[in-house]
């Protein structure tokens, strides 16, 4: 006679790091499209990031889509 054995194994879904992580993401790309006006370069140029904007230039037509005043 044979015997069968049945494993148990508790599933908990999404891990918790994996949510972070995708907080993170979303909380970072949501201040480059919606709220950088040169912040982000500011770190290597200095004041010429503020006039340059380069990431507000990127993200312009994304902003309006979006519904993000920029003007």
């Amino acid at each position: 006679m044979s015997q069968s054995r049945q494993i148990n194994r508790s599933k908990r879904g999404v891990p918790i790091i994996a949510i972070v992580a995708l907080a993170l993401i979303f909380a970072g790309g949501l201040f480059l499209v919606a709220f950088d006006q040169g912040h982000i370069f500011s770190i290597a140029y200095g004041e010429q990031a503020f006039e340059d904007l380069f990431i507000h230039e990127l993200t312009h037509d994304m902003r309006h889509a979006a519904g993000f005043p920029c003007h």
